[in-house]
């Protein structure tokens, strides 16, 4: 049988992307949309998981077996369509499959066995969701007898992921194993997308059964809303067109649902200022004159001001999360809101909303644009020369940028923006968490959707290397970068391994400060440089534990490092030349350099300070 409760409410699920003219791969139909008429033939369990994974679309697994799962790796060595990439630890294998989602745009798939195995795969499966990253993790479960026993290597995982999965299922008849993929994957690509957790009990593996793959997919309950309120559409076209301070607030579900192309028509056609949070960071070409940059913690002055100070804010695909809003009480306090997102449980979740839309938001945003055209025929464009001088203004007096280290270490700013202009804007880089992660966010030019993958919602450390790995795989034609710190890197950097081994040649940037940077940045501000227990000791005139060099060569990868200014552009071009093997440069830059422009957690965004001690006069007349 299988357990679970059907899908419903909490997360509303989303259709897999369609964003061919964004430049994305599009993504493989659901089971639901194009079936394959099979008929009844006798299997084991684990035969049936493979053929149910075949029969899905599923071209890589990323995994590691154990006793629980064992069953099913044996057919799964005679597959000719499912590589399986062996990886070194299961929260590796489960970023990894989220890195292959997001370049492929195809579901990331990961297997892990039962106890520990299982649980190693949590925090990647938070990520996915905290994310909306289609993914689907089976996992092998103790005999369906032994369940509820403290067998050995049993866990609850169904109990322990019930929080943080779209969905999940325990299945522990054999004959259910079809039907239960197939609605898995269904569930994980439509809708908001969102890991969804199959756990299979080892008997179930082992049992005789008849395959057969469903027909058609019924989850009664489960009906996500794509097409938006006509009603709704009009409202906000009539506010966009009348608004004289409006704002763009763009989230990581423009890129998730293909709608950049849309997204850049009605920029052009509301000629309003657009900002683009950590998630969306390409949803809009960053060399658009129309694009203020990131907003939040740590976004751009122009872009926080902006949203400060706008009469109407249009949210599209965006949570209204604390790293963006600040003082959530005092957060855009003059405007009118209205946000649209396929989930309706975000839709005044964090701010109160005056139009809230339900739907895709390629929908929303295609129904968008003729009432918009409708508003402006009637009325006419509104006159927007006000506010953008006041934009354009904020822009040219606070813009990015960064001071030369006195330390005579490099500056990390400096090293990252060369690495995205000498690597170009068709490359994919994924950062892990920290300062490394927010100067790779702002110091980056992004041109496209998908060429940014980073962990935003939980802030994963640990993520960038497999999830660049799976990135690699998912898109084997552009050039990776992982953009990682000295601390991120030592989480997960056992996955240079599996790139060396399976032929996977990412390029990874260590930014080393030989510190947690960011936690060392708070300990500066407001712990009065009390610096407990940040210091890494991986370089800085210590000894180097390790050496990234030296490890880089002992997984079989190049190691490369790079000290003085006048090295960086060759290392990184040396870096550029090696597409047969893995390459990591050990940048050591310096530990004094701070992330700014920065809002302390919990203040207004008011109070955003340009660098240290130094904050804008606003003009609080409005």
């Amino acid at each position: 049988m299988v357990q679970g409760p059907h899908p419903a409410p909490p997360r509303s699920p989303v259709r897999p992307a369609r964003p061919v003219a964004d430049g994305l791969p599009r993504p493989s139909e659901s089971p639901a949309d194009a079936p394959r008429r099979v008929g009844p033939e006798k299997v084991t369990g684990a035969q049936s998981i493979v053929r149910s994974l075949e029969e899905a679309g599923v071209e890589v697994v990323f995994g590691i077996p154990g006793g629980a799962i064992l069953p099913t790796y044996d057919p799964l060595m005679d597959s000719t369509q499912v590589r399986h990439i062996l990886v070194r630890h299961e929260q590796g294998g489960g970023h990894a499959a989220a890195g292959y989602a997001y370049a492929s745009g195809k579901v990331g798939v990961t297997m892990a066995t039962s106890g520990p195995g299982a649980t190693n795969l949590v925090t990647a499966i938070a990520d996915a969701n905290m994310d909306s990253v289609p993914m689907v993790a089976i996992t092998g479960q103790v005999g369906a007898s032994m369940i509820g026993t403290d067998a050995f290597q049993e866990a609850d995982i169904v109990g322990i992921t019930l929080p943080v999965t779209k969905h999940n299922y325990l299945v522990t008849d054999a004959d259910d194993i079809p039907r239960t993929i197939a609605e898995a994957f269904h569930i994980a690509s439509t809708g908001r997308p969102g890991p969804v957790l199959v756990d299979i009990a080892k008997s179930a593996m082992q049992a005789q059964t008849t395959f057969s793959w469903p027909q058609d997919i019924a989850l009664p309950g489960y009906h996500p809303v794509t097409k938006p309120h006509a009603k709704q559409i009009r409202e906000a076209a009539r506010l966009l067109a009348t608004a004289r301070r409006p704002v763009l607030y763009v989230g990581g579900g423009v890129v998730r649902s293909g709608a950049s192309d849309l997204l850049r028509r009605l920029t052009d056609a509301s000629g309003a200022p657009v900002v683009t949070t950590l998630m969306a960071r390409g949803a809009l070409p960053d060399s658009h004159p129309q694009h203020l940059g990131m907003p939040g913690m740590h976004g751009t002055v122009a872009a926080v001001a902006a949203l400060q100070k706008a009469d109407l804010v249009v949210a599209l695909g965006a949570r209204f999360d604390d790293r963006v809003t600040g003082l959530l009480s005092s957060f855009a306090p003059l405007a009118t809101v209205v946000h649209a997102d396929i989930d309706p449980a975000e839709i005044g979740k964090n701010k109160r909303v005056d139009v809230p839309i339900v739907g895709d938001l390629r929908e929303v945003i295609g129904d968008l644009l003729p009432e918009l055209e409708r508003e402006h025929g009637q009325h006419g464009k509104p006159d927007l020369e006000a506010w953008w001088r006041q934009l354009d203004a904020w822009r040219e007096t606070f813009p990015l940028g960064f001071d030369e280290p006195s330390d005579g270490h490099l500056a990390p700013q400096h090293v990252i923006s060369r690495i995205g202009e000498i690597s170009g804007p068709e490359s994919i880089y994924v950062a892990g968490v920290g300062q490394h992660q927010m100067w790779a966010a702002q110091f980056i030019k992004y041109e496209r959707p998908g060429a940014w993958i980073n962990s935003g919602g939980l802030g994963t450390m640990g993520f960038s290397v497999p999830a660049a790995m799976g990135a690699k795989v998912g898109d084997p034609s552009r050039t990776v970068w992982s953009i990682d710190g000295d601390g991120c890197f030592q989480m997960t950097n056992q996955e240079l391994a599996t790139c060396t081994i399976n032929e996977i040649p990412i390029k990874v940037a260590v930014i080393n400060n030989s510190s947690l940077g960011m936690v060392r940045q708070w300990q500066t501000l407001f712990y009065e440089s009390r610096y407990s227990n940040t210091d890494l000791n991986t370089g800085h005139g210590t000894a180097r534990v390790p050496d990234f060099v030296k490890l880089a060569d002992a997984y079989g990868a190049v190691g490369l490092r790079c000290e003085t200014k006048a090295d960086v552009d060759a290392t990184i071009k040396r870096a550029m030349e090696i597409d047969d093997q893995p390459v990591v440069v050990d940048f050591t830059v310096s530990r004094d350099a701070m992330v700014w422009p920065m809002v302390a957690a919990g203040v207004s965004n008011d109070a955003i300070q340009y660098a240290r001690g130094i904050s804008p006069a606003w003009d609080r007349e409005d």
